[in-house]
């Protein structure tokens, strides 16, 4: 299992970090998508409800993020949208490309790629994976808020309700 797997949910939730506006169609895409695969991993990793709450706070900074569980809950993301490579770690191509079929553009889906990248080199040498990961994941939070690029809860939160 490698750090890289926090690409889902950072990717997933940072397609939303686009320089315009998202579509609704897009956000409604995004997280529809990420809500099916979250429920697929809550049921394999026989987790509760409770880790909704971060995930739910992710893009909130005065939030600590301290359950060692969301990390694994986005590795499981990430290996099951194909965000990984054989070793583990974050697939370049793929996470770049999964950024651009959510609505990022060449520039924001390379910058996200390259932000979680630099926060991966950060943290390459904790040895729980789970909390290797969540690490990774406020690290990549941190980056996108100094470019005012983090989505809006509210929207995010209405779209998931949308399709349930």
């Amino acid at each position: 299992m490698g750090t890289y797997r926090v690409l889902l949910v950072i990717v997933v939730m940072a397609v939303a970090l686009r320089e315009v506006e998202p579509s609704k169609d897009a956000m409604k895409y995004i997280t529809s998508g990420f809500v099916k695969v979250l429920e697929e991993c809550k049921k394999e990793l026989n987790m509760d409800d409770n880790i909704l709450a971060d995930l739910f706070h992710f893009w909130k900074l005065d939030y600590a993020l301290l359950d060692r569980n969301t990390g694994c809950v986005i590795i499981c993301m990430s290996k099951k949208l194909d965000l990984l490579d054989d070793t583990g770690r974050m697939h370049h191509g793929n996470a770049q490309e999964f950024a651009l079929k959510h609505g990022a553009g060449e520039e924001v889906a390379a910058k996200i790629v390259s932000i979680i990248h630099e926060c991966e080199k950060k943290f390459e040498r904790d040895d729980d994976e789970c909390l290797r990961v969540l690490e990774v994941a406020k690290c990549f939070r941190s980056g996108i808020h100094e470019l005012d690029w983090q989505p809006k809860v509210q929207t995010i939160v209405s779209e998931v309700l949308v399709e349930i």
